[in-house]
């Protein structure tokens, strides 16, 4: 079994490469959810108005322990994707998260989010029917959970729409994974007003496991390979310590170091 990473050379980081593995299909979020977790009951709907398939949400076993799961998929076939908006949730998908989140909290399970997002859906159902407010109060929700929340970061991790599921306690990125206010054809468009010097956008921005790392944005990096098995063996390993070191803090002191982590940036 292979440790976690915590530093890494930047030398060997090619952020360009970093963009283009993020977007491809290397970790598919029910075969994670399988890997991590056993006896997953999948529960659906936001009990207000709908339930959004590209947020998957229910109740599994950590090695025994229970926990919450809520993972945001992107997809397998071209249908599919389609269907999910290839992992851009709605406000009904952000709301069945606060509704798993609340219920995690009464029940005392710890929370694990899997992140594989290029942002929040921007159509004109979405933001008319409360886009923005249901990230806001996605991330107010995770402010004041009495549970411990590890997010990790298996794809895309893109803007609001992943900040949502991610104002964790911890937040972990497979070491081919991205995390940025937006994409780097977006910045480039905003800063250049030229998409094409996205490759640019990338070098500079400061997505890659590695920067975040260093910068203390995130706390651990995942590597990768070929046999998945290991990687989720050591995934369980590693979050069950995590969050048994979590639940023997006292809970009010759990939720004042959450704060404390994001109130430094």
């Amino acid at each position: 079994m292979f440790d976690f990473m915590k530093t890494m050379f930047k030398k060997d980081i090619n952020p360009v490469e970093v963009v283009k593995k993020s977007r491809e299909d290397r970790f598919m979020a029910r075969e994670l959810i399988n890997g991590l977790v056993t006896d997953f009951i999948e529960l659906h709907g936001d009990r207000l108005s709908a339930d959004d398939s590209s947020v998957i949400g229910g109740i599994g076993r950590l090695k025994g322990q229970p926990v919450t799961v809520i993972a945001i998929d992107k997809g397998t076939d071209i249908n599919d994707k389609l269907s999910k908006r290839n992992g851009s949730p709605q406000p009904w998908g952000y709301r069945k998260a606060q509704r798993l989140m609340k219920q995690a909290a009464k029940f005392n399970r710890p929370i694990i989010t899997l992140i594989n997002t290029p942002g929040a859906f921007p159509g004109m159902e979405a933001e008319a029917k409360g886009q923005g407010e249901a990230i806001a109060q996605s991330i107010l929700e995770s402010m004041k959970l009495s549970v411990p929340m590890i997010a990790i970061i298996y794809g895309e991790g893109g803007s609001g729409g992943a900040l949502a599921l991610a104002t964790a306690d911890q937040v972990w990125m497979f070491e081919n994974a991205t995390y940025s206010i937006l994409s780097p054809e977006g910045f480039a468009s905003i800063l250049w007003k030229d998409a094409k010097r996205a490759d640019e956008a990338a070098g500079i921005m400061g997505i890659t496991p590695a920067d975040l790392l260093e910068k203390k944005v995130i706390d651990q990096v995942i590597p990768e390979g070929r046999h998945h098995e290991k990687i989720f063996e050591a995934m369980q390993q590693n979050l069950a310590q995590e969050f048994k070191a979590m639940q023997a803090m006292p809970k009010d002191d759990l939720v004042a170091a959450r704060r404390a982590r994001y109130r430094q940036f």
